[in-house]
């Protein structure tokens, strides 16, 4: 018995050899797919929580910072003061020691938008809330209000 040196294989083009079959590339798409359906509403979910949680954070601080403008000034700004009371001297307040804040400026929600500032509150000395995502009040989820009571 003699044997070639060459074994014997079927030919392959040279267009199979190169790059994916089209049922590869579908499988590929499908995998793809199915992990993008998996991974991004908890990546949704966690980025619009934490735009919440911000706000609640960004809201406390600000009650720190208003505890010690009441300790300076003996009371809470006006609503028409505002939360700006807490970086600018508002005009006829005696024993302002601020700025009460960092910024220069006073910050915005997690949204780009002013925060509420209602002093006397109705649910204490003073009302603080942003509106959530859709910008109006109520709401469920991201569009939830965010408050300082």
């Amino acid at each position: 018995m003699v044997f070639s040196q060459q074994q014997s294989r079927p030919a392959l083009s040279k267009s199979r050899m190169k790059g994916l079959t089209l049922i590869e590339l579908l499988v590929v798409l499908v995998i793809l797919g199915l992990l993008a359906g998996l991974v991004a509403p908890r990546v949704i979910h966690y980025l619009s929580t934490s735009k919440t949680e911000a706000a609640q954070l960004q809201i406390k601080h600000f009650d720190a910072a208003l505890d010690l403008y009441r300790l300076d000034v003996g009371g809470y700004p006006d609503t028409q003061q505002g939360l700006k009371a807490l970086i600018a001297d508002p005009s006829g307040v005696a024993n302002w020691h601020g700025p009460y804040l960092k910024s220069p400026d006073v910050p915005k929600d997690p949204w780009g938008r002013a925060y509420i500032y209602t002093s006397p509150g109705k649910h204490g000395s003073y009302d603080i809330e942003s509106y959530g995502a859709d910008g109006q009040p109520g709401g469920t989820g991201a569009n939830a209000d965010v408050m300082s009571w």
